[in-house]
């Protein structure tokens, strides 16, 4: 089996490239039995799209739950034009001139490099000779057309000229006053005309608005006081890092999101490299190098690959919860969380003792923090927990596992894609502040909804041992563009359901339903209240079971 793996990987006429090596490829025992346990490294950037046969756009395919899919063309063509090694925003608009751009966008650029390095030699040049050395024109060394740049029009470009050649384009910030996703902001900044809309004067106005709040020491650099802190460098770091990385054809905008309790930074486009080395750091694969040479001109931004990873250290000097990066595949969108609580906010540590008392006190350091970070954070996974403890990964799985069954945690979900949610904090699941930084993308396009594999939070509040907790008052609600909750006594749920299943299908559930029908049946059923599995089986008679569990992994996950 070793030898046909190995065989069929490096056939080319089965698939576009081997990822796998040796050490990939392990026999491992359990109990009498030898099982084979491939590990599959992530491909490269310059390597994706792996696909099987000889056809990219007929061959990709993408893992959704249990289930492989194939790709759509328009992703496949994506992946295949993020393998050049040309900068995205290097590319040359025809027809686009100096008209296009907001000379006092450019006038406010120059003025902050010429402060910043007085003798550059940049600075005495003229408007064309200046935009040629920043590269926001360029010349085609083959075909000998130059224009301006794609890195140029976003960074310097009016806002309907920018539009015309990049439709995608927005770029959004918000300010609010309550630590919610509820879209009520009490400042935004946004596409809206009234203002240039390029990218360096967006940098500029929020980068006053995120740091306008921050305390700054007394602190002399020689005779100078300074004014800046780590703690404002690494903002400016993760604003320009949104930026830089983001994937402007994308279907998602810039959003930069500033809370009493955290900022949040989204840009479209999935990271280029690993999130795991990309905090580690040393290793930088930016998506828009012209853009982010502009930004190191006036000293803003990182090349080396060290950003990401003096913010994490910024963070942890403050003794602030340890920064959170994911990625979200559907549409494409890399999020930057920088939440500035304590590890341990005695707050909530008060709280829990209250709630929980001698079985709080009694845990561990490493238990309470897992408790705490649920609690906080509205819920906790493997990862999360990984990310804040050195603990080893065999250790923190068995102790999520004694937090469960203690009941101070309940669980959701199975395998690596269970999640844990803080069962004195379960009120908290009615409300849309679920998953801290999922929490962003509800708020712009209007719903409040659960993060992914989240609990429904009418059932979980209803049924979880929580000694008879209700859901809270600021839940979902008509206003906020997600399902009214009522009290969980309200109605029987099975009793609600058997009434929908009669209404849709009076002479009885068919024998057989297509996966698009039974998946709208489910949407269906749990519409009016959530089922768990065991009673959504129930309803469905039993034998569609598998079905349920199917379709149901199939919606939290997509």
């Amino acid at each position: 089996m070793r030898q046909e793996i190995f065989n069929l990987a490096n056939n080319r006429q089965k698939i576009s490239a081997n990822l796998i090596r040796d050490d990939d490829v392990q026999i491992v025992h359990v109990g009498e039995c030898d099982l084979v346990r491939v590990r599959i490294p992530r491909a490269a950037r310059r390597q994706r799209p792996i696909f099987v046969g000889e056809n990219p756009l007929r061959g990709t395919y993408e893992r959704r739950n249990e289930g492989d899919y194939l790709l759509p063309e328009d992703r496949v063509r994506q992946l295949l034009g993020e393998q050049s090694e040309t900068p995205r925003d290097a590319t040359i608009l025809p027809r686009y001139d100096t008209d296009d751009l907001d000379l006092e966008t450019i006038t406010a650029y120059r003025q902050i490099f010429a402060s910043r390095a007085p003798t550059h030699p940049f600075i005495s040049q003229s408007l064309p000779e200046f935009l040629r050395s920043v590269q926001a024109w360029k010349k085609d060394r083959e075909s000998g057309n130059e224009g301006l740049t794609i890195a140029g029009l976003l960074m310097f470009g009016k806002l309907n000229s920018i539009l015309d050649a990049v439709p995608n384009y927005i770029v959004d910030y918000q300010e609010r006053a309550e630590a919610r996703t509820e879209a009520r902001w009490v400042d935004r900044l946004t596409t809206d005309g009234s203002w240039s809309g390029n990218l360096f004067d967006f940098y500029r106005k929020v980068l006053g608005k995120l740091t306008a709040d921050l305390k700054i020491p007394f602190v002399l650099d020689g005779m100078v006081r300074k004014n800046v802190t780590p703690v404002h460098e690494a903002i400016q770091e993760a604003l320009v890092n949104a930026i830089v990385h983001s994937d402007f054809s994308g279907r998602v905008s810039v959003l930069v999101v500033k809370r009493p309790d955290m900022y949040g930074f989204r840009n479209p486009g999935l990271m280029r490299v690993p999130i795991e080395q990309a905090i580690r750091g040393g290793d930088s694969d930016c998506r828009n190098r012209l853009i982010q040479k502009m930004f190191q001109l006036v000293g803003a931004g990182d090349q080396a690959g060290s950003g990401v990873p003096r913010i994490f250290g910024v963070w942890k000097e403050q003794s602030w919860r340890s920064p959170v990066v994911h990625e979200k595949r559907e549409p494409e969108q890399t999020l930057f969380e920088l939440r500035m609580a304590s590890l341990l906010p005695s707050d909530v540590v008060a709280e829990l003792e209250a709630a929980h008392g001698a079985q709080f006190t009694g845990l561990s350091a490493l238990e309470k923090m897992i408790v705490v970070t649920a609690a906080v954070e509205g819920f906790v996974d493997h990862k999360r927990v990984r990310e804040i403890t050195d603990e080893h990964p065999a250790d923190i799985t068995k102790t999520l596992s004694k937090l469960s069954r203690e009941g101070l945690l309940v669980p959701s979900g199975h395998g690596r894609g269970t999640i844990y949610f803080e069962r004195h904090y379960v009120q908290r699941l009615s409300s849309p502040d679920l998953a801290e930084f999922q929490r962003i993308e509800p708020a712009v396009t209007g719903l409040n909804v659960p993060p992914v594999n989240a609990p429904d939070s009418v059932t979980l509040a209803s049924r979880a041992n929580s000694g008879g907790l209700k859901t809270s008052s600021g839940g979902l609600d008509g206003n906020s563009g997600g399902l009214e909750t009522g009290s969980p006594d309200d109605s029987d749920p099975l009793a609600m359901a058997e009434k929908v299943l009669a209404r849709e299908f009076p002479s009885g559930l068919p024998g057989k339903l297509r996966t698009e029908s039974m998946q709208k049946l489910i949407a269906m059923l749990c519409a009016a209240d959530g089922l768990t599995l065991k009673e959504l089986a129930t309803v469905l008679k039993g034998q569609r079971r598998l079905n349920a569990m199917k379709y149901c992994d199939a919606f939290a996950n997509g």
